[in-house]
């Protein structure tokens, strides 16, 4: 019942980005190159919604004790070795976002921000810090603020809503769209590690991740109707900030 009040309370913000008119005006191997620029911001900061997941809801100190949510932390593991050690194109073990990097190296596309905000961090600036230095968008930003405040302050069932809700259960349906369009736009061009990267997101997300989250959510929030309703909120303001990051990616293209 509470997962199909959040369905219904979202489902605006998922129609938007489903059928986002983005997606149509990636008509030119520079507006792939402009996609993959801004959107790899949020393969990165995907890791981390998920080992925030990892950090509160299993173990990983030492001396080592069980947590008190066994099935999530099952289910959050499973999500783990996935995105961080999957099989790339290449048959190497890679995350998903170094098989993101590996795409755009493919096709040509710039890492100078992505490389510069991770070269920052390395230096020990904070991530508030490394985001502000950035020449990203400003859509960019706002999308790695909400993220890391939420990482940061957020409370486990609210992590779980904007990994959830922002990211897992509506990824397949996204790159689904995408895919199309780049197939149809790009039916010669060097798109096997970016068509790869797409099709296991949408395979694991779909058949596996998606039902998963949805799990990890109902336990982490019960019959609790104050949670549901952070639950509603978080998700809606994922959901802001990603089609505000399309918009952007859009008027760029234009």
């Amino acid at each position: 019942m509470y997962i199909e009040k959040v369905n219904k309370e979202i489902d605006r913000q998922r129609e938007i980005l489903l059928n986002h008119s983005l997606y149509s005006k990636i008509k030119s191997p520079r507006h792939l190159q402009i996609f993959m620029e801004n959107h790899i911001f949020a393969v990165w900061d995907f890791m981390s919604l998920l080992k925030a997941l990892q950090i509160k809801l299993t173990c990983v100190n030492v001396p080592w004790q069980p947590s008190k949510f066994p099935q999530t932390r099952y289910l959050i593991n499973e999500i783990v070795l996935a995105e961080e050690s999957d099989v790339s194109y290449s048959g190497e073990r890679l995350s998903h976002f170094e098989m993101y990097l590996q795409a755009m190296n493919s096709l040509e596309a710039s890492r100078f921000n992505i490389d510069e905000l991770l070269k920052n961090l390395e230096n020990g600036l904070s991530i508030s810090q490394s985001i502000a230095k950035n020449d990203m968008t400003q859509a960019a930003k706002d999308f790695l603020e909400f993220t890391f405040d939420t990482v940061l302050n957020g409370e486990p069932h609210e992590i779980a809503a904007a990994f959830t809700f922002g990211r897992e259960d509506l990824i397949p349906s996204m790159f689904t769209s995408i895919l199309s369009e780049l197939q149809a736009n790009f039916p010669n061009s060097n798109l096997q590690e970016l068509i790869y990267y797409f099709d296991r997101h949408i395979e694991l997300d779909a058949d596996q991740h998606g039902p998963m989250a949805l799990e990890m959510i109902r336990e982490l929030a019960q019959e609790d109707k104050i949670k549901w309703q952070q639950i509603i909120q978080i998700s809606k303001t994922a959901l802001d900030k990603r089609i505000a990051l399309w918009d952007s990616i859009e008027s760029q293209l234009s």
